[in-house]
């Protein structure tokens, strides 16, 4: 690998294959009602919830990447998983249906009694939907496997996709994105110090980082985990943006000291509401109209309003918030 200029790297992310999917660039939102609610930095949401494509969301991004190899790889099924209210699986469900490809759906867990929210979704797309009958989630990657083994026996030929598309040509869309809103901030006038966004899989985390890194962007990087513990999350984000440095032949992958992993916010367990999350959607929509999500959105805003009360940021002059979507999630009894 070699060191590279960040014109390069740029060079290198134009050359790596997509099918278009999103309407980008997504927009770059100041939200001055919100910012005053909550106090701190001067805020602004990068809305990626507005991608345009399969009810939106970040993962989006990563599936153009995805899907073009699984093209040229001549796949004919995409197969995923995660959790009923994921919305990796719905988008992977579009985007299987604008590629013409068949799509396997692996839930953890029994099926719910109604198809609502993501589910219902990732249904209408299209797709054929499993579910594992174990509460492990690490269920639904023997899952993806032993499908794909069924499907190549039948003579078809599976593409799989890791849960949250956590794959080095996932963590590259991020870096993308990175350079996106660099691109928009510079043009409003409005670059941030801080970037903050939601953990799950990690490939989001992965890219924000290695694009800041790579493209020497002048913000810091900040996640607050929704998923898993802060050591764990940080092992699997450092592995990731390793991963897509090498596969863009670059040896510019962030530090681990950077690597800003923040828990506390997960309560009883992922894909669980908590009330720092409700409070955080009622802030948000009782002052912007804006939707977050449960699952990601809303803990990790929780998570900055927390630490903000707790001093935290000081010293920081504008802040964006990486709005991922999700919001067919509140479309869940009792969400």
């Amino acid at each position: 690998m070699i060191v590279a200029s960040a014109d390069d790297v740029l060079r290198r992310l134009a050359d790596v294959p997509r099918r278009r999917l999103a309407i980008v660039p997504s927009p770059f939102q100041a939200v001055p009602r919100l910012a005053a609610a909550v106090g701190g930095p001067e805020l602004w949401l990068k809305r990626d919830d507005l991608l345009g494509f399969g009810f939106g969301g970040n993962k989006v991004r990563g599936l153009e990447l995805l899907v073009a190899d699984a093209l040229a790889a001549g796949a004919d099924t995409l197969v995923t998983g995660a959790g009923p209210q994921s919305n990796h699986v719905r988008a992977t469900a579009a985007t299987a249906a604008v590629a013409g490809l068949g799509m396997v759906a692996v839930y953890w867990g029994t099926e719910p009694p109604a198809s609502e929210g993501n589910l219902r979704l990732t249904r209408l797309f299209g797709a054929e939907t499993r579910f594992t009958g174990e509460a492990d989630r690490t269920s639904v990657d023997r899952g993806i496997a032993a499908v794909a083994l069924e499907l190549a026996a039948a003579g078809r030929r599976p593409y799989q996709i890791p849960r949250g598309g956590a794959t080095a040509l996932g963590v590259v869309a991020h870096v993308l994105a990175a350079d996106e809103l660099h691109r928009q901030a510079v043009e409003r006038d409005a670059v941030p110090e801080l970037v903050v966004l939601a953990v799950g899989s990690g490939a989001t985390l992965a890219g924000w980082l290695l694009g800041s890194a790579a493209l020497d962007l002048p913000w810091r990087v900040v996640g607050y985990s929704v998923s898993r513990p802060a050591g764990e999350a940080r092992a699997r984000v450092s592995a990731l943006a390793g991963e897509a440095a090498a596969l863009l032949g670059i040896d510019v992958a962030p530090p681990d000291d950077r690597i800003d992993i923040r828990e506390g916010v997960i309560g009883e367990g992922y894909g669980i509401p908590t009330v720092a999350g409700r409070a955080a959607m009622e802030l948000v929509a009782r002052r912007e109209g804006i939707l977050l999500d449960p699952t990601y959105t809303a803990k990790a805003f929780g998570g900055y309003v927390a630490d903000l009360a707790a001093g935290g940021f000081a010293g920081t002059d504008r802040a964006v918030f990486l709005h991922t979507g999700g919001e067919p999630a509140l479309f869940v009894g009792g969400r």
